[in-house]
């Protein structure tokens, strides 16, 4: 099934709008972050009149798994080019709770005047290692199936349990079946990676995601997405991952940092 599929909504009425969470888009039963806010930013795009995302924070309440759901939309403020709304999804209990900025199409901007930072140096994807579900391992999960992920030959053993020491993952990705990539693509993107904590010398263990907030900065003008996930700081209790995604052509499409719980 292909992505924009399996994160299709439909209205029932001016604030309420219907999806199904499909199976297999799942950590081992507990559906993928990204892929959720992508179900709930359509149903925030549709109630905005088609205005696309450029900024949407998820507070996850409660895992969700494969079934029926319900996205209750409001809106905040619709001005001449941004519209301001808040949503809940919701499965037999609230689950996520988002809030988010969505634009006029022509509203993204291709020119850039400052910038400081620079594509990670990722080998083309032929040189990097194809992740898919683990056979006879828990990693990668089953997720992985359903989209191309081929991770930096110097990040990729840590799906083999021998963290690097440095807790980054870097990596391309792409739709399967030349699907293309749009600003929904990018939320589910940018949850798409194995934790960057796990090449750290730390447990090898579950990092749920207490809350994370995407910005898309452009609609990808290619196939490949390559992206560099780091965390800096395991501390208290908890951890940071900061995502940056580029096109092929160089161009910043998204930058993501999400709170999870360190492992345990």
């Amino acid at each position: 099934m292909r992505f924009a599929e399996a994160s299709a909504v439909w209205q029932v009425d001016e604030e309420t709008w219907k999806a199904e969470v499909q199976p297999g888009w799942d950590i081992f039963g507990v559906s993928n972050g990204g892929y959720l806010m992508s179900i709930a930013a359509r149903a925030m795009s549709e109630a905005s009149d088609g205005r696309l995302p450029v900024s949407v924070n998820a507070q996850f309440i409660r895992p969700v798994s494969a079934g029926p759901v319900e996205v209750s939309v409001g809106t905040v403020k619709v001005g001449k080019s941004f519209s301001t709304l808040r949503a809940t999804l919701s499965s037999d209990l609230d689950s996520l709770v988002l809030l988010g900025s969505f634009a006029s199409p022509g509203s993204l901007r291709d020119d850039v005047t400052y910038m400081t930072g620079e594509p990670p140096d990722t080998p083309s994807p032929d040189q990097c290692v194809r992740a898919l579900p683990g056979v006879d391992a828990p990693l990668p999960p089953p997720l992985m199936d359903k989209f191309e992920e081929r991770i930096h030959p110097e990040d990729a053993s840590a799906l083999e349990g021998r963290p690097t020491g440095v807790a980054r993952v870097r990596g391309w990705f792409r739709f399967l079946d030349d699907e293309p990539l749009d600003p929904f693509g990018l939320l589910l993107a940018a949850d798409a990676f194995p934790p960057a904590v796990f090449n750290a010398n730390l447990p090898l263990a579950w990092t749920p995601t207490i809350e994370m907030t995407t910005h898309i900065r452009a609609t990808p003008a290619t196939e490949w997405l390559n992206c560099s996930f780091n965390t800096r700081f395991v501390t208290g209790g908890f951890l940071e991952e900061d995502g940056e995604i580029w096109d092929e052509e160089g161009r910043l499409v998204a930058l993501s940092r999400q709170l999870a719980l360190a492992p345990r």
